[in-house]
């Protein structure tokens, strides 16, 4: 029998597992922590959607991997609605949060070794581990081109971006999708920033069709509740797109056992038919975002693209990412070194605007001093 190989030598250090001596430091501040180096929602939970997760709460059977029809209308018409893109009815899947679905899309893709999983040079660590998970073998590169014609499995693109919040425009979008179809591959989109552009910009999902010509062949779209509705907590996303790689998706799933609980299920419908709270979550995001920028930016910072998403890509004069790390851990403040998304990042670190008011009026003072 083979060897088994521990997990040490199969994925990569857990990143924010490093940041823990600079978190005791920033702890010890005498006016507490502020932690801006996760996204995690801080606000409630909206009261509409927390009953309707209670009204179905007796759901002793076993619910559809595939999702109640009520649900899959609901994500159609959202799909539809906020972002002309029109899917068909069997061409969307719940999934038990985004970064479950990223984590094994791969897998369940079939993807294993011999074949190469292609994401963005600055990325989310979870597309690399994906790939790794597969056994495939993960490549960093945003320039396709730059790949040849070697055959890639899997193409993955994220806009607006984790870390950076760039944005991309339909014209470098359908480039990415002329070259996968090329070469068979299959694009997928990590849109779970798409509703959070500022200051004019406006991101477009790949299943558009002024990206995907119309077809959406070889694509699929992942889109989370997490940030939209403040439902990291019930780990409430979905994913779209090519209605034959969805159904794919869901035969593996069926198998597996991975099913969305119903009450979330339930959660996720009312979100969904419900634009109003989303605007009102977005409206405090856009004041915490205006006040950090303004606070970093009067302190000397640098921020770079952040045209949409739930942070701001910042460098220091003076410091590269980790330098910049120490420097806001001695004044109380906790952010993510840019490395964490990949080499490119070293000279940056991404700020969290997900703090509660009273948190961010704490940094904005300490960056002031």
């Amino acid at each position: 029998m083979a060897e088994r190989r521990p997990v040490a030598d199969r994925l990569p250090t857990f990143p924010w597992d490093r940041l823990a001596p600079y978190k005791r430091t920033a702890a010890a501040h005498p006016g507490g922590i502020v932690d801006l180096s996760v996204g995690t929602p801080v606000d409630p939970v909206p009261a509409s959607l927390r009953k309707a997760l209670s009204d179905a709460s007796d759901s002793p059977g076993y619910p559809l991997t595939w999702g109640t029809p009520e649900l899959r209308a609901s994500i159609r018409g959202w799909l539809s609605r906020r972002h002309g893109v029109d899917v068909a009815e069997g061409a969307v899947l719940p999934t038990v949060g985004s970064k479950e679905l990223v984590a094994w899309l791969p897998t369940l893709l079939g993807l294993g070794a011999g074949d190469t999983v292609v994401h963005p040079a600055l990325a989310y660590p979870t597309y690399d581990v994906g790939a790794r998970i597969a056994g495939a073998t993960p490549v960093a590169s945003d320039g396709l081109t730059a790949l040849g014609p070697a055959p890639a499995g899997l193409v993955w693109v994220n806009s607006p971006s984790n870390p950076t919040g760039r944005v991309l425009g339909v014209p470098h979008l359908r480039k990415v999708v002329e070259w996968a179809r090329e070469r068979g591959a299959v694009v997928a989109s990590d849109e779970c920033y798409l509703d959070l552009g500022w200051d004019g910009a406006e991101p477009v999902s790949i299943l558009h069709p002024d990206v995907s010509g119309g077809s959406h062949d070889n694509l699929l779209a992942v889109h989370s509740l997490s940030k939209r509705s403040n439902l990291a907590g019930y780990r409430a996303a979905f994913v779209a797109g090519d209605p034959a790689l969805v159904g794919e998706l869901l035969a593996v799933r069926k198998h597996a056992g991975m099913i969305v609980p119903a009450p979330v299920q339930a959660a996720m419908r009312a979100a969904l038919d419900d634009d109003a709270h989303a605007a009102e979550q977005k409206e405090r995001y856009r004041a915490r975002r205006a006040r950090l920028r303004a606070a970093l930016e009067g302190a000397g910072w640098r921020i770079e693209h952040s045209d949409a998403g739930l942070y701001l890509w910042a460098s220091h004069p003076r410091h590269d990412a980790w330098g910049a790390v120490a420097h806001l851990a001695e004044r109380g403040v906790l952010v993510a070194p840019g490395d964490f998304y990949g080499a490119a990042g070293a000279g940056h670190v991404r700020v969290a605007f997900t703090a509660t008011d009273e948190r961010v009026g704490a940094a904005v003072e300490r960056l002031a001093e």
